[in-house]
């Protein structure tokens, strides 16, 4: 890390003040937020980590995961001004690597794609995501893989991400999609969904198609009506020229007697 660990500690807890609505005091977050509880406690294990105290720094964040229902791992790289609001049930892998500026909500996991299949060749290899800076993490989503969520990109909640994710966009779903060509950068985010509104593609497709369905429809409808209407003025002209066929007969007959 390029700051010293009081730095660090110190832009998390302004994080969590400029974020967080709620927070009305630092002495406040320092005594009662839990996800500013678990990232202190990674601060110092990760510390422990790179001195070699592995045991000691698991032994740190697993006594934080049972006070604060965050698991961190001592290895992640997270850097300053990281935030988690609520936090329970979150996950950060061995390998993951977040950015500065960085928001997460309760359940998101930064995790491996099959962590159990061939765990020995899965070593020392990376296996998490690596975040950008800015980037919003929304409640339950499942960040999943060696991935690139770009600088300040929004990860909607309960998206599952399974591919990298551009800078400045939206990603929402299941597989994840992109709803916004660019984000709003200057302003903070919550939850990673803008202003409450989401634009589905998938909606924005089926309407498209239910309309086109519809103007087919109605087109059908007014050919079968045209058609309906020439086989009546056909009808008509044949039955005309029935009769005038018969009456020309009666008069030739007529005039031969």
């Amino acid at each position: 890390m390029s700051k010293n660990i009081f730095s660090l500690i110190k832009s998390d807890l302004f994080a969590a003040k400029s974020r967080d609505p709620a927070a009305r005091s630092i002495i406040e977050i320092l005594f009662t937020y839990s996800g500013f509880h678990a990232t202190f406690f990674y601060r110092i294990s990760h510390i422990l980590w790179n001195i070699n105290l592995k045991f000691l720094a698991r032994f740190l964040s697993n006594f934080s995961r049972v006070l604060t229902s965050i698991e961190i791992h001592p290895a992640s790289k997270i850097g300053e001004g990281f935030f988690v609001d609520h936090g329970a049930g979150l996950v950060i892998g061995e390998t993951a690597e977040l950015g500065n500026n960085v928001t997460m909500y309760q359940q998101v996991t930064l995790g491996g794609i099959s962590p159990s299949l061939n765990s020995e060749k899965q070593k020392n290899q990376k296996r998490h995501p690596t975040i950008g800076n800015n980037v919003i993490i929304g409640s339950g989503a499942q960040l999943l893989g060696p991935i690139n969520i770009g600088n300040n990109s929004r990860i909607g909640a309960n998206a599952v991400v399974l591919n990298d994710v551009p800078t400045n966009q939206t990603y929402i779903g299941i597989p994840a999609r992109k709803v916004r060509s660019k984000n709003a950068i200057s302003s903070f985010k919550p939850y990673g969904i803008i202003d409450g509104k989401i634009d589905d593609p998938n909606k924005s497709t089926i309407v498209g198609i239910l309309t086109e369905f519809n103007e087919i429809s109605s087109r059908i409808k007014q050919l079968e009506e045209e058609l309906k209407n020439f086989s009546e003025k056909e009808r008509f002209i044949n039955e005309n020229a029935t009769e005038k066929k018969a009456m020309d007969k009666n008069n030739q007959l007529g005039s031969d007697e």
